[in-house]
């Protein structure tokens, strides 16, 4: 059978009822600092983890506005000279163009709502935060 001590391991180390009042802060110092390096760990993924979200939109941003592009340009040209064989080449300009406005704005309203995904703050740090301040202000709880 093994003796239970009344003392309950810390964790930047084991103290006892003997330690001095110097040794006791340097333990919570300690610990504290360990908690701010977990912390700023924690930020750091979570900033990382949401860049990541923010460049594969703006990606995806790019790649509409190039695509768009491109089709645009040769498909207005084609629209325009079959539609030019029935109306003024200017009306059939005109009508292409509007028709390539319309897929623009739904291509930018797409990749304005992947955008609105991405959380520039650390919200699980934030939350861990908030739960350290409290132990601090009443650890024993």
């Amino acid at each position: 059978m093994s003796s239970v001590s009344p003392q309950s391991p810390q964790p930047g180390g084991n103290v006892g009822q003997d330690s001095s009042v110097g040794e006791l802060l340097s333990t919570v110092t300690s610990d504290v600092q360990h908690l701010f390096r977990q912390e700023v760990k924690l930020a750091k993924a979570e900033v990382q983890e949401e860049a990541t979200k923010a460049g594969k939109a703006a990606g995806m941003y790019g790649g509409a506005g190039f695509a768009g592009y491109m089709v645009a340009v040769f498909l207005s040209l084609a629209a325009m000279f079959a539609l030019a064989n029935v109306m003024d080449l200017g009306w059939a300009a005109l009508i292409v163009t509007a028709v390539w406005a319309v897929i623009g704005a739904v291509l930018y309203r797409r990749g304005r709502e992947r955008m609105r995904t991405v959380s520039p703050k650390p919200e699980q740090t934030v939350e861990t935060l908030k739960e350290d301040a409290q132990w601090a202000r009443h650890p024993t709880r």
